[in-house]
Formats: structure tokens, sequence, C-alpha cells
């Protein structure tokens, strides 16, 4: 059974805390990126997300959004993806992301999602 409670780091070293998920599948934590070289802007950032019933599927699907905590942008990102274990019983979060930039005008829209 796959637990998304707990410490989780991606590939690229950033860090995301996960703490109790609720009865109804919701949770809260923290996401703190990798510092880009001589940055001192990023901070942790709160997350807010659910996932599938646990007694129901072993390998949950999840979901939660990240509100990016930066002086000088605002901008939120949403995780999709699924919660895995091996067959060692290493359990691994597989995810698909979008991040958005608040945009000055309807002309600036297409360039705000990456």
């Amino acid at each position: 059974q796959c637990l998304l409670s707990g410490s989780w780091r991606s590939d690229t070293g950033c860090r995301i805390v996960v703490f109790t998920v609720g009865k109804d599948g919701s949770f809260s934590g923290s996401y703190l990126p990798v510092p880009a070289a001589g940055n001192s802007e990023i901070l942790s950032s709160p997350l807010k997300g659910s996932q599938q019933d646990v007694g129901l599927v072993l390998q949950p699907i999840f979901s939660f959004t990240v509100h990016w905590q930066h002086r000088d942008t605002t901008q939120m990102s949403a995780f999709l993806g699924q919660c895995y274990v091996g067959t060692n019983g290493e359990e691994t979060l597989h995810a698909l992301w979008l991040l958005r930039e608040a945009s000055g005008s309807p002309a600036d829209d297409w360039k705000a999602t990456r």
C-alpha cells in the first residue's frame, strides 16, 4: 500500500512534505524547490491536495496545487500523478505538472502557462 504522508524528494532535488492525509483523502504540506544558483528568494511554499481512498486502491492517484511564495511573481502549479509501490516495497510518486503565472492582459495569456 502506498502512503502519501511523509517527505519526498524529486529527481531534481525538490522536497515535498505531505502532512497527514485525512479520512476524506485531503492533505496539506509544503514544497521547497531546489535553490537556483545565487537565488536566495526561493521559499517553502504551501500545497493542498487530495488522493484516492487507499482502502479501495493500493496505488492511489493524487493531485495537489502549490501557491508559490516568491517575492517577485504570482504563480501557482498543479500536479497530478500516482503513487506506486515497486516490487521491492519502495514507494515512488510519478506526476505531471503545469505552472501558471499571472498575466497582465488577455493578449499575454498564451505565455502564462508552462
